[in-house]
Formats: structure tokens, sequence, C-alpha cells
């Protein structure tokens, strides 16, 4: 006995420092790679290797994993420093960064609460259209914003109205005119913003991918959001536990789905514009307007997709009785009852709002395509994203959030404090995801260096063989790897590392490499299987003590027809766009000059 519970004391010490023995077993185990392989391309791909696992398993914190080309690049002899450090500030960067900070002032004033519930007054208070109604909110605010902060957002809304479903009519009655917003007695003024606030610190590190703390907070705090109301609600526990996973899990799918909608959605649209233009340059043709014209169908039929699976494996059809009518009633006042606390729309909101469209617009009419865009009016130089973005954001650290000279009371007017701006550095400051910006940066410097040592190349010869396939299936056997792997690793990671292996292997097999690229990038947002795959996953699992299983069945199915989905489109709809049917001049391999004059030279001499 004593030998096992020592045996068991050994086995629980080694898997209590896991990741120190994969932080250092794992470069020594490569250790063979880059001594006795030729070349730079073995010593990139022996970084690569070590950045992925310690990417999937988090080894190091995802930012820090990052960081690691700046060590081992110029190290190894596979690119100078400053080259590497250049890829960690590109304009994608800076577009992202930019942003991302419009979303922050967009969270700040609390303009995309007031949205969420303003689309919520205007769809049916049934489940069905409910859910419907939560998913739209949460599909258009991800196309802006976090889909942490959006999820992180919508649960305590989700909450209070499944939980007013489930209310018992007398106690209806008796408090009818006093509804309670968030459980266990607490005022919707404090509460549904502290638990708002809550679920946003614990995802700061998720943005990057890292769901732990996410994970531990299963079973602690979180309980009270769904462990409130369960007396009243004995009657009918089961139809509550899966009204409310159902919408839950559909906020979470409308989160990931709706990342996908604009190329500032979520962090592999930006990595697949950096790599292009550092592959390609300008010339590929994606840019804001264009993806939105690409995948704003496929976001739409996918989150339709995803109400009626959703629909189909929790609640079902039937018909809508005369009891949830009724309840359907209390639930509108419920939500137009938050919809006044919020007040009337503030200067700071409506400007707040002005800029951001005035910055959407911006981005789509910079270069549209299908009319001449306003960069073109500048042809000295070439404009880009980042500076529409960056303009946008001076103006919101220039206009007041509250002038004197409009909504303001006479003693505001006198006073001789100023008013903040619109949007503040130390808010910024606190709530940027930096780690991301470093997780692009890491991604761009990969890219560089695989095309500067050959390695993409290699890998792209590698996977000649698949050209005996049909276009369509060797899009479809990587999108669905895609999906696997982004199950347990982080969107933009897996992202950096396919992305430059399928430009390479689009030329091998002669096909536009956008026609691999584009549906590989958004397939990395199709993460809905397990609760660790995305924060927004996390987030929903923990609120609503959800059963591992119901989220796999449900997530399973989601991605097999969101991969078909963005496939069929990419094969139709997106060869009207890119023009997938022949290869593009602009991807045939660029030869450098010094290649040009080596070639000369060679021929020179043997003519002579």
């Amino acid at each position: 006995m004593e030998g096992l519970q020592k045996m068991r004391l050994r086995i629980s010490s080694l898997s209590a420092y896991w990741k120190t023995y994969v932080l250092v077993l794992l470069p020594l185990i490569l250790l063979p790679l880059p001594i006795m392989g030729s070349g730079k391309e073995a010593r990139t791909g022996f970084v690569i290797i070590i950045m992925a696992v310690y990417w999937m398993t988090e080894a190091l914190p995802v930012p820090v994993t990052s960081l690691l080309p700046v060590v081992l690049f110029p190290l190894l002899g596979i690119m100078n420093t400053g080259k590497v450090c250049t890829a960690y500030m590109k304009e994608t960067n800076m577009m992202f960064i930019g942003g991302l900070m419009v979303a922050l002032a967009i969270e700040h004033c609390n303009l995309h609460k007031r949205i969420a519930l303003k689309v919520l007054l205007y769809v049916g208070a049934s489940p069905r259209w409910l859910m419907l109604g939560f998913m739209l909110t949460t599909m258009f605010l991800s196309m802006w914003i976090s889909n942490t902060a959006t999820t992180a957002m919508m649960v305590p809304i989700v909450d209070a109205v499944v939980q007013e479903l489930f209310k018992d009519k007398v106690e209806e009655t008796k408090k009818d005119s006093d509804v309670r917003v968030i459980p266990n007695g607490l005022s919707t003024s404090s509460s549904s913003l502290d638990i708002e606030h809550t679920f946003e610190s614990i995802c700061q590190n998720s943005e990057t991918g890292s769901v732990d703390s996410v994970a531990d907070y299963v079973g602690k705090s979180c309980m009270e959001l769904t462990t409130s109301g369960e007396q009243r609600c004995a009657d009918n526990p089961d139809d509550k536990k899966k009204i409310g996973s159902c919408v839950l899990m559909s906020i979470a799918y409308a989160s990931n789905i709706g990342g996908t909608g604009s190329l500032i959605g979520s962090g592999p649209q930006l990595a697949l514009k950096g790599i292009l233009n550092e592959l390609y340059g300008s010339d590929s043709g994606l840019n804001f307007a264009t993806w939105m014209a690409f995948n704003v169908p496929g976001m739409l039929i996918n989150t339709f997709f995803a109400w009626i699976w959703l629909q189909y494996l929790f609640i079902g059809f039937k018909r809508t009785t005369v009891d949830e009518k009724g309840k359907a009633v209390i639930v509108k006042k419920l939500i137009r009852k938050k919809y006044e606390e919020l007040g009337p729309m503030t200067f700071h909101e409506l400007v707040t709002l002005i800029l951001f469209v005035l910055c959407v617009v911006l981005w789509f009419f910079r270069d549209p395509q299908f009319i001449t865009g306003w960069s073109e009016f500048l042809p000295a130089v070439e404009v880009d994203d980042a500076t529409a973005v960056m303009a946008i954001v001076m103006l919101f650290f220039i206009i007041p959030a509250k002038p004197k000279f409009w909504f303001s009371n006479p003693g505001e007017r006198n006073s001789d404090r100023s008013s903040p701006a619109l949007l503040e550095w130390k808010y910024v400051q606190d709530k940027l995801p930096w780690g991301i910006v470093l997780l692009l940066g890491g991604g761009f410097a990969i890219s560089d260096a695989s095309k500067i040592s050959g390695l993409s190349t290699w890998l792209g010869s590698q996977l000649a063989g698949l050209s005996v396939l049909p276009p369509f299936a060797i899009m479809m056997i990587i999108c669905i790897m895609t999906a696997a792997v982004t199950e347990v690793a982080s969107n933009t990671a897996t992202a950096n590392i396919l992305l430059p292996i399928l430009s390479e292997m689009a030329n091998t097999v002669q096909v536009n490499p956008l026609f691999l690229m584009l549906p590989a990038t958004v397939t990395c947002s199709y993460a809905f299987m397990l609760p660790v795959a995305t924060p927004p996953n996390a987030i929903v699992f923990a609120a609503g003590k959800m059963n591992p299983i119901d989220m796999m069945k449900a997530g399973f199915f989601m991605n097999i027809i969101c991969v078909f989905t963005i496939c069929v489109l990419t094969t139709s709809f997106g060869s009207l766009i890119f023009g997938f049917n022949e290869f593009p001049e602009w991807a045939i391999p660029k030869v450098s000059n010094e290649t040009i004059v080596t070639v000369l030279l060679i021929s020179n001499y043997t003519t002579q």
C-alpha cells in the first residue's frame, strides 16, 4: 500500500510540473533537427515546431512564446534581429490596434449594451425568437468588438431572461411592478455590470488563447449565475436547463461565427492580411470590402443553421402555448426595463456611434473594387486601412465626452474642470489585449523566416502529391484539419502556422492562393466543440454548468456544416469576387534582382 501511495504521489508530482517538462524536454528532443538537418530550412522548422507546441500546450504564456523569434532566429542565423523586430509592428498590427481602440470606445460608453437591448426589443419574446435576437445581436457586435467582451456582456442578460421565462405565475403577478433583472435580489445597475466586469477580467488572458482562468472559474463564483431561482423553477428544472444551455450556447456560436464577418473581427483575418501583403503585396485583391462581400453571406447562413440546429437539439419546434405567450410579455417588460435604465442617449454615445460608422465607411470605401476608392485620389503614396482607423482614434482622444455647451447642466457649464475625452489612455492601457499584438507579430516573423529560409517552398513541394486531387477536395481536407487543430490551439496561432504553408502549396498545385487560404482562415474560428476551444465557449460553459458531452455533440455537427458551407461559398460566390478559375499573375513567384543578375552573368559567360 505504501508503494502504491508513493507511486500516486510521484505521478501527481509529474502532472503538476508537466509544463516545465514540455518547456525543457521539447527543445532537447528536437535538437537533432537543426544539428543534422541541412540549411536554414531545418533550423526554421525547429523554431516553428517548438512555438507550435508551446502555443498549443501553453507551456509559456502565448504572448511570451510569440517573442521567441526575436531570440532564436538571429542566434540560429535565419534572420537578423532588426528584420525580425519589424515584423511585430507592421501595418496590419497598427490596423488591429486601431480597431481595438474603436471597440474599446464603444464598450466604454456602453453603446454595445444599448444596441443589444434595442435589437431584443424588436424580436419576439418566445424562447426561439429571443434566441434568434441574441444570436443576431451577438453576431453583429462580434464583427467589431472582442468576441470575449461580447459574450461576457450578453451572459447576464441571457440569465435574467431565462429566469423570467421560468418564473412562477404567482410570483410574476406579485412582482410585476418590480421585475428582478439579476438573481439573488441584486440591483441591475450594479450586479449585471459586476458580473460582466468579472467575466471580462477573467478573460483578459483569453484574448490570446489562454482559457485557464476561465476553466478555474467553473464551479466557483460563476455558480451564482445559474443556481439562483432553482427553488421557484423546481417544477420544470430540465426545461429551464435545456433552454438556458441552448441560448447560452447560441451566443457563443454566434460570437465565433460573427467574428469572421469583418477583417478586424478576429485574429486569423488580420494574420491572413499581413501574410498576403508580405508575400504578394497589395495585388491580391483582399481588403475590408472584399472580405465582407465574401464572408458576410457565409456568416449569415451559418448563424441561421446554428439557430435551427440548437432548436432541434434542445427545445424542438413545437408551437408557442398561451402560457408561453404570457411569459413572453413579462420578458418583454424585463428587456424594456433594462433598456430604460440606460437612460436617454448621451452625447458620448452619439458621437461614438457617428465615429464608428465613419470608420467603417472609410474602411469599406478605401478600395471597394466596384467603384473608385478614396485612396486612389492620393496617388503619390499608398494609403492602407491603418491610416483610416488611426485618424478616427485621434478624434476619440480629442473630442470631449461631455462638452459644456451640450448635454450639461448650468453648474457643469460654469465649472473650471474640463471634460474627459471620448476615450482615455488609462482605459485603453488597462483593457487592450497587448498579447494579441505580439501573437500577430510572432506569426509574421514565422512567415518571413519560412520564406527567407526556403522552408515554405520545401513544404509546398512535399505536398505536391495532393495535386492529383480535385481543388475542392484539397480545400475540404485542409479545412477539416484546421477545424480539428483549432479546437485545441489558439485561432490566431493556428492561422500563423498554417497560412504560409498554404500559400506555397497553392503555387505547387497551381491554384489561386486565396482559394486555400480564405476558407482555412475562416475555419480557424469554427471552434464549437470544446469549452477550452475559445473564450466564448468557456464563458457560457461556466455560466450554464453545461455537460461537456452536450457541447461536443452540438459542436461536432456545427463544425461539419460550417466547414461545408464555407467551402461551397468559396467555390461559387468566392470565384465571382476573387476569380478562382485561373492562376493569377500576382501569385507567380517573383525572381529577385540578384537571381536575374546571376542568370545574365552565366548567359554572357557561356556565349563568349
